[in-house]
């Protein structure tokens, strides 16, 4: 497939926290000075302030006292409807895919961090699902993060601030479906306001969120300032 775009500038990302042994893409033929790896266990994406809960989830109020059907409340059924379909589970998510930028790699699970902290792939060369968001193609915003690069090269979300409203994301299941998301914005944001309520908030749709670190490089603390975050919606 032709490359619509240029080569992105290095404000792609690195993700989150980088562990041991890994820091930002070293050019060679720049005289900067060599960066340290940054510390090991430190995460620098926001964890969700609480439990995330698609919109499908949220607990229905209960009447204060049980009623007939002849006092049921007007614009409202007086008995629950039955044979109603619920949403199935989806299979766990396996792989990503993302075409244009030449992204192809398994997906790991990931949780949460001792200090609560999203925790983050331990490798650059895979990008990682967040197992308290919803599973790709259930309602709610599904969360996959992944790194920028490392001393030895780039990582697998290196080109992701190349993608472009429109552009499309698939992952594949491990029941063997894949589901299908189209881009519909890219974002940068300083660290320090990562926009949690828009990354983990309850959705009425399947959604996706790619997230890796992007920005000016920080040589004192060894981490990028931004963050890259992709926002994508299940196509069709």
């Amino acid at each position: 497939m032709p490359v619509r775009r240029p080569a992105a500038i290095p404000i792609a990302a690195g993700l989150l926290a980088v562990a041991a042994g890994t820091a930002g893409l070293v050019l060679t033929r720049h005289s900067t000075p060599v960066r340290q790896p940054p510390p090991l266990g430190v995460a620098t994406v926001a964890a969700p302030a609480g439990p995330v809960v698609s919109a499908w989830q949220q607990p229905m109020p209960r009447p204060a006292k049980r009623q007939s059907a002849s006092a049921a409340p007007a614009g409202r059924p007086a008995t629950r409807p039955t044979g109603q379909p619920t949403e199935p589970r989806a299979a766990r998510p396996v792989s990503l895919s993302i075409p244009l930028i030449g992204v192809k790699t398994p997906l790991v699970m990931l949780g949460r961090a001792t200090d609560g902290t999203l925790q983050v792939p331990s490798s650059t060369s895979v990008a990682g699902w967040y197992t308290g968001s919803p599973r790709p193609g259930s309602i709610g915003p599904a969360i996959i993060v992944g790194h920028l690069d490392s001393l030895s090269g780039p990582g697998v979300f290196y080109r992701l601030s190349q993608l472009r409203p429109g552009d499309r994301v698939y992952v594949t299941r491990a029941d063997g479906t894949t589901v299908e998301f189209r881009v519909t914005s890219v974002q940068a944001y300083l660290k320090a306001y990562f926009p949690t309520q828009a990354v983990y908030a309850a959705t009425a749709d399947p959604e996706l969120r790619l997230i890796t670190c992007g920005g000016t490089f920080d040589y004192q603390s060894g981490h990028y300032l931004s963050n890259i975050i992709v926002y994508g919606s299940e196509a069709g």
